[in-house]
């Protein structure tokens, strides 16, 4: 088993004093089985230091087209599903569902790459957690030991004052000045079957 010996004292630490906090002033975060978590900037400099991590983007492709895409992902395989056949005019949005293939897609990208069940692998969603962290689970369930779920997403966090209330603008992989881009990498963008 591959140890990455730089990381373990700023992931521990990180573990054990940002995730409880972060736990108790989010709604959206999630805790997963193997209890790994990385902001967008530690999930960035891991995939610096270890050329064998690999970047899961797990959003619906349309929030993709819309908010950006992290260029360095490796793998785009959505845990949720817009339902664009129905609309919900209560809620005045698409409902979403569950990707069943999401294990299946997930498993061939991963052996498609030859990434070894150490490795580190990182799941990102929008805004930290509702999907990264089961999805990590899922992966982790696959047997891969090191699994990542990004606390702050893609967009981050909402802003709670001024103009712009409400909009995600605080951290996350695209507030963070991380590369990204919104065209997707066509090798990369999840398409669905046929």
């Amino acid at each position: 088993m591959k140890i990455h010996y730089a990381w373990a004292p700023v992931l521990l630490a990180a573990t054990l004093s940002a995730a409880p906090a972060f736990a108790e002033s989010s709604d959206s975060y999630r805790e997963t089985q193997l209890g790994l978590y990385l902001d967008a900037k530690q999930a960035y400099a891991l995939m610096q230091d270890d050329e064998s991590a690999v970047l899961i983007d797990v959003r619906d492709p349309i929030e993709a087209k819309f908010t950006g895409f992290a260029t360095p992902t490796d793998i785009h395989v959505p845990w949720m599903l817009a339902d664009r056949d129905r609309f919900n005019e209560k809620a005045r949005t698409w409902p979403m569902h569950k990707n069943t293939d999401f294990t299946d897609q997930v498993r061939e990208q991963l052996e498609a790459q030859g990434v070894d069940q150490d490795a580190p692998v990182i799941v990102m969603c929008r805004s930290g957690s509702t999907r990264s962290a089961p999805a990590a689970d899922a992966i982790h369930q696959m047997g891969y030991s090191e699994v990542y779920s990004v606390t702050d997403g893609f967009e981050g966090s909402k802003l709670e004052q001024g103009e712009s209330v409400g909009v995600r603008a605080v951290d996350g992989w695209r507030n963070s000045g991380l590369p990204w881009s919104y065209s997707v990498d066509p090798d990369v963008a999840w398409q669905p079957e046929k």
